[in-house]
C-alpha cells in the first residue's frame, strides 16, 4: 500500500505542531504497510521550509525512507489540469473570484491518484472535494 505524503505532514513534524505526535504515529503505520512517496511538488515546498537546505531535506528523506517520484508523466499533468480547471470554474461561478489554490495542490492530488494508493494529508477536505476517488489518511 503506497502512501503519498502532502507537504503539511512533514512540515507539522518539523515545526513540532500539537498534531505532530499523532502524525508520526500514522506515518509509522503507513510506512509499515508500504512505501512512502512524495510528488516533486511536495519536495519543492519542503525545500522552502525555513532552514531546510537541500542536504537537510535529502538526508531526512533517506533516513525516513521516503522516496521522491521525480517523473511526472503526462497523465499526472492532465489529471491535475482537469481538476484545477473544474475547481477554477466552480470558484468563478460561485462568485468566489479568482482561484486561490495553487496548481501544486492539484499535482499532489493527481500524483496520489495515479501513482499511490492513498494520500496522507492534514487538509482532508480539499483533497476529498477535488479528488473524491482518493483514499485519504
Amino acid at each position: 500500500m503506497r502512501t503519498s505524503l502532502d507537504t503539511n505532514v512533514i512540515s507539522s513534524i518539523w515545526s513540532g505542531e500539537p498534531s505532530s505526535q499523532a502524525v508520526r504515529t500514522v506515518l509509522r503505520e503507513a510506512a509499515a504497510v508500504g512505501g512512502l512517496v512524495l510528488c516533486p511538488a511536495v519536495y519543492g515546498e519542503l525545500r522552502a521550509y525555513p532552514g531546510a537546505t537541500q542536504e537537510f531535506l535529502d538526508t531526512f528523506l533517506a533516513k525516513t525512507r521516503i522516496a521522491v517520484d521525480w517523473e511526472l508523466d503526462g497523465a499526472v499533468w492532465r489529471l491535475a489540469a482537469e481538476r484545477f480547471a473544474l475547481y477554477a470554474e466552480r470558484r468563478r461561478e460561485s462568485k468566489g473570484g479568482v482561484p486561490k489554490r495553487l496548481l501544486a495542490d492539484f499535482l499532489i492530488g493527481a500524483h496520489a491518484v495515479l501513482r499511490a494508493d492513498r494520500l496522507m494529508t492534514l487538509d482532508r477536505g480539499r483533497y476529498e472535494r477535488e479528488f473524491g476517488e482518493l483514499q485519504i489518511i
